[in-house]
Order: C-alpha cells, then structure tokens, then sequence
C-alpha cells in the first residue's frame, strides 16, 4: 500500500484503473473518427494537461493538440464566479472536428461556456471528452465521452488540485475535509 499524504482521506480510482480507462476512450474516439480525417483535442488548462497528453498518445487517428485556459471559480471553493477566457486557441478551428478534453464536469458551467465559444466557430463536428464527472446535478451540458464518475467530494490528483497542489498524484484521491474547509 502506498503511504498517503497526510491531506489525503482515500484513494478513489487507481492509477491502472485510470490508464485503462483512458486506452478505452481513446479506441472510442478511434472508432467515432476513423473516416474524419484530422481531429482537434483541445485540452483545458490546467487541470486536463495529463489527461490530454495520454489521451492523445493512446489515439490512433490523426490529431492535433491545442490549449484553452478558462477561469471558473470564485474566490472560495465554494463559490463559482463568471466564467472567463483567459487562454485561447492558436489556430481557428472552423470546418474541423474539434474534441474538447476536460479534466472535470462539476457543475457543467464550464463545458456549458465551452460548448457555446466553440459552436460559435463553426467546427464540423464538436463533441466532448471528460475524464470525470461528479454525480451530483450540472448543467444539461453534452458529454460524448465520460470516463468515470464521482462522488460529491473534493477529489485531487491526475491534474485535480487543490490550492493548485497534489495536481500530479498518479490516482484520483478524497481530500480530507478539514484541508479545504
């Protein structure tokens, strides 16, 4: 057994139990696109940058990778302030199926700003990849590729932080409560 950090209550989803996941996502995206030609991911910064990169290394069918960076929070974990850009694409993505990779859907806000920037540009198709999912009610925001759900806990690791540490943790991990409250 791993020693945990101290700010950790439990382990949620293993390390393998998220690569194998991510490999079955990936023959997903393969199957979906095989006759599409170039697909887009674009991974949303910060938190989906390890999903995005093995992700990308597990597909087959040829891609390109861009970033967005998108400001969702307020200043408590509890609250959620306006949704902002603050990083945006390279390279126009019109007449091109576009992907966006995210980390989390928590409460849909995010993916639900996303999904209305990025129609707005008139890609060819636009779907969405999501490594997690809370299981508690979002936003009716569409997710084509969903790799697990959670539970209604603050999660950290796989590019989930919090206070923008335990980001690089192999696993998705339960914070303890008494850390972020």
């Amino acid at each position: 057994m791993t020693d945990l950090h101290p700010d950790i209550e439990r382990i949620i989803i293993s390390e393998e139990d998220i690569q194998r996941r991510v490999a079955e996502m990936a023959a997903e995206i393969d199957r979906d696109y095989k006759d599409a030609g170039q697909v887009v991911l674009i991974g949303i910064l910060k938190g989906a940058f390890i999903f995005t990169a093995d992700l990308s290394r597990k597909m087959n069918v040829p891609h390109s990778v861009d970033f967005m960076s998108i400001s969702s929070y307020g200043d408590t974990a509890k609250s959620v302030g306006a949704v902002r850009l603050i990083l945006d694409l390279r390279k126009p993505i019109t007449d091109r199926h576009v992907i966006v990779v995210e980390d989390i859907v928590d409460t849909g806000h995010t993916m639900n700003y996303l999904h209305q920037t990025l129609l707005g540009r008139n890609p060819a198709s636009l779907k969405t990849c999501t490594l997690f999912k809370k299981t508690r009610d979002s936003l009716d925001v569409p997710l084509d590729y969903v790799g697990f759900d959670l539970p209604d806990v603050w999660v950290v690791g796989y590019g989930l932080d919090y206070a923008d540490t335990h980001r690089t943790l192999p696993y998705i991990a339960e914070l303890k409560k008494e850390v972020y409250s």
